[in-house]
């Protein structure tokens, strides 16, 4: 009998689904996109970041033709495409361009509508989005303080606002409250925005946005008692409420002991029926993205995969796109967001559907910096035909959740409590740039029942809490085929309505704590009333310990054998599963920097293990003064788990 060695099967990547393919760029031109859209022959309209827009012919080929088509411009970081002519929103206006004479070139410029401007560099100007109506929404940014450069300006008006533009130029403020506002789509003829982490913003987001709406950041509201003006909410209203701490010479830190409110308190309790937003689905930070960008649906009617009608969000800095699941809840959009798809060679911006029902990504890493090294790039995402085994929806209940997945799963495997872990929490709102998690807990799944065709699986989840983010891992969940882990192994949900309804007619039963999942992951064994009625599931980042079984009074115990009991040092593959698990690659890799330090670089800076955990339990972005995204707090995260990774990463230094 021949004897074949067994190599253990790898997890499916992200690339097994989603290929991205490189467009060659002729050398010369300068590809910083900021805009991109498709035209009535298939071309693509490409607008660069330098005043340039380019037809690129034959893009579907391996040799695409750039042909300049304008030029001269000023900062164009968006473009549209309206009855077969292109629309450019450059710094200060909202142009046309035009071909009279059909040589393939813009003879004419037309300045549709002048966008006013203090001179200030931040001042962007992103758009247009074209309105069901025909008419155009174009974004202010606002500028910043010179000593206080922390803190947004809005020096002139509208900066900070969404502008609607018809099509004779008429330009009415529509909505206020942006800080910098790049991230924009319409999805089902609605008008949404997305925006960064910054002053008054806790973390990246994209909210629906209708006339009259503030959406939190206050520079804005310096315009707001003008006539035109739609918005009803006043400066000193928000100041009234959060100390704005305006120091010019003092940059505000966060205060653990400071009262707090969140921008959904605000709207909901405080000022309600003023339009102030809270976003329809937080984008949670240095995890999904750092600098929210395009906005775009999948209306490829399932070409790109299982995620038809869905949202896919772009993130500049960590040069990744997001996906977002929506749903209504008593007239208001909420929903959840996932990770997608990472490795993009610039920072991604723009994003558009081709005639190939592919995507296509231009991205820039000028000024702003991005985890993709290249400056600027021009990629094509491509379905690969292959399913992967994903949460598709997350949909709220009266009593907890409702998963639907991609393929069936292993049914034992999903209606084990303890193969999920749930837990909420929020942002603050305040003057300071950006927001640790709080409020913080962990909410335990009561029961779960599979549906017959095993694609949803009904939660009861304990203490949903509306205005919070629901983190949601099924972490033990495996599909029925192939018995795969997720690819994506959270679902983060924004809980704006609990909706009603019928609750889930499920046995409920007591899950383990968070500190006995912990000590089963450590190698000890855990008996809670309801796991001796049956023998639990392990979870997929547990160790199966090795246990002495003996019968004492009718009961089976178990003792933890030496061979249970986990070596001090991890391996470099469990690193791996921890740290996808708790979204640490998204910022750090192994040898190289990207958002953040490459853990070999951390590793040189002689930490002790105790010293590293609690730096990622509260980071000290002053020791690294020169990355600009600062560290999140892990808080939430596991101390048994930061104990393993602290020492997997000193030893590091060792390796």
């Amino acid at each position: 009998m021949n004897l074949v060695a067994f190599t253990q099967k790898s997890e499916p990547t992200e690339n097994d689904y989603y290929k991205i393919v490189k467009i060659p760029i002729p050398e010369g031109i300068v590809l910083e996109v900021g805009g991109i859209a498709k035209m009535p022959n298939g071309d693509m309209a490409v607008s660069t970041r330098r005043g340039d827009v380019y037809i690129v012919e034959n893009i579907y080929s391996g040799t695409p033709n750039f042909r300049k088509f304008a030029s001269g411009l000023h900062e164009i970081l968006g473009l549209a495409i309206k009855d077969g002519n292109i629309y450019v929103a450059q710094r200060g206006e909202l142009t046309k361009l035009v071909d009279k004479n059909g040589d393939g070139k813009a003879e004419r410029y037309e300045t549709v509508c002048a966008l006013p401007i203090s001179g200030h560099y931040h001042e962007y100007s992103f758009g247009p989005k074209i309105a069901p109506d025909g008419s155009f929404y174009v974004t202010g940014n606002v500028g910043f303080g010179s000593s206080d450069w922390w803190a947004g300006k809005s020096f002139v008006p509208w900066r900070g606002w969404t502008m609607k533009i018809s099509e004779d130029g008429k330009l009415t403020p529509f909505a206020a409250g942006m800080r910098s506002p790049c991230g924009i789509g319409m999805i089902d003829g609605e008008f949404f925005y997305g925006d960064n982490q910054g002053d008054w913003m806790g973390s990246g987001f994209i909210s629906h946005v209708e006339k009259g709406d503030f959406m939190g950041h206050p520079a804005s509201l310096a315009w707001a008692d003008r006539p035109e003006s739609p918005v009803k909410v006043r400066k000193e209203m928000i100041t009234a409420k959060v100390d704005p701490r305006d120091n010019p010479k003092v940059k505000p830190e966060y205060l653990k002991d400071e009262p707090m409110t969140t921008i959904y308190e605000m709207g909901k309790t405080t000022y309600p029926n003023m339009g102030i937003k809270a976003p329809a689905v937080w984008l949670p930070h240095g995890v999904l993205g750092v600098s929210t960008s395009e906005i775009i649906t999948d209306d490829t009617q399932g070409n790109f995969g299982p995620f038809a009608g869905q949202v896919f969000v772009g993130d500049q800095g960590m040069s990744k796109i997001a996906r977002v699941f929506l749903e209504k809840v008593n007239g208001q959009y909420q929903g959840a967001s996932f990770d997608f798809k990472s490795g993009f060679r610039s920072g991604v911006l723009r994003m558009t559907w081709g005639s190939d029902n592919a995507m296509y990504v231009g991205g820039t890493n000028r000024g702003w910096g991005s985890v993709g090294k290249e400056a600027f790039g021009l990629e094509r995402l491509v379905f690969t035909g292959k399913t992967p085994f994903e949460m598709k929806a997350v949909r709220a209940m009266p009593d907890g959740f409702e998963i639907e997945f991609t393929m069936p799963v292993n049914k034992k495997t999903a209606e084990d409590v303890n193969n999920y872990d749930v837990s909420s929490y929020v942002y603050k709102y305040h003057p300071v740039y950006g927001s640790p998690i709080v409020n913080r807990k962990d909410n335990a799944v009561r029961g779960a029942k599979a549906s017959e065709d095993g694609l949803k699986v009904r939660l009861v989840v304990d203490d949903l809490r509306e205005g919070y983010i629901h983190d949601i891992k099924p972490e033990g969940v495996r599909s029925a085929n192939d018995d795969l882990s997720l690819l994506h192994g959270s679902a983060y949900y924004t809980l704006n309505n609990i909706p009603k309804g019928e609750k889930a007619n499920i046995t409920l039963v007591t899950p383990k704590t968070r500190e006995e999942r912990e000590r089963v992951d450590a190698g000890a064994n855990v008996n809670t009333p309801d796991n001796q009625m049956k023998e639990a599931m392990p979870t997929t980042t547990g160790v199966a310990a090795a246990t002495n079984k003996s019968k004492t009074a009718g009961k089976t115990t178990s003792t933890v054998t030496p061979t249970a009991v986990k070596s001090a040092i991890i391996s470099d593959a469990e690193a791996t599963k921890l740290l996808t698990k708790h979204t640490c690659l998204a910022c750090h890799k192994v040898n190289e920097r990207a958002v953040g330090p490459s853990y070999r670089e951390v590793a040189k800076r002689n930490y002790t293990n105790e010293q590293i955990e609690a730096l990622i339990i509260e980071p000290k972005p002053e020791n690294w003064p020169d990355f600009s995204t600062p560290m999140a707090p892990m808080s939430h995260v596991p101390k048994g788990d930061i104990k393993k990774i602290a020492a997997w990463i000193n030893s590091l230094g060792k390796k």
